[in-house]
């Protein structure tokens, strides 16, 4: 079975964090999904089963995730699901995997604050997968017809329509008040 899964669920360990011979980072943890359900006869919510998944993080998403969460962290997460039959000879049972493509706080149970990845702050180990700002406002490419107004230090760009003369559009800056 490799599915696509969705889970909400609290991070059950503390997330470990490890590199192939590769360099690929890989980071895991367990987390603990459980279901409630309304009891119409208590007029209560009560607790049902509880399932367990051990989750893997792989490249940028793997050092992310170790630097993000921690154990108890309540969590929203979707992967490929890997259903697995095991025996040691002492013991059997199905264990379930997810490897996570996505990770994030789930915002219902507390407040999380996203802080974009900064150059060397946390090492992509040569995936190529991490975002990489330019080096210099100079390497940034410019669109054409893009200028910077002296006035306001926001980029203007001039806007043709078929037939008719070129107007100045402004583009607000991120600290804008608008």
């Amino acid at each position: 079975m490799n599915e696509t899964i969705t889970i909400t669920g609290n991070i059950a360990t503390d997330p470990e964090h490890k590199h192939t011979a590769g360099g690929v980072s890989i980071t895991t943890f367990r987390v603990a999904s459980g279901q409630r359900r309304y009891d119409r006869q208590s007029g209560a919510w009560v607790d049902a089963a509880t399932n367990w998944y051990t989750v893997s993080t792989f490249r940028s998403l793997a050092d992310h995730a170790f630097h993000s969460l921690r154990k108890g962290d309540r969590v929203l997460l979707t992967g490929r699901l890997r259903v697995r039959d095991w025996d040691n000879g002492a013991k059997r049972g199905t264990t379930a995997e997810i490897d996570a493509e996505a990770i994030g706080h789930d915002l219902l149970w507390g407040t999380s604050r996203f802080e974009k990845d900064r150059p060397g702050t946390i090492a992509s180990h040569g995936q190529g997968d991490a975002w990489t700002p330019p080096a210099s406002p100079a390497d940034e490419w410019t669109a054409p017809g893009v200028t910077e107004d002296p006035a306001t230090e926001w980029p203007v760009a001039t806007v043709r329509a078929a037939g008719s003369d070129a107007r100045p559009l402004e583009l607000a800056a991120a600290d804008a008040p608008f």
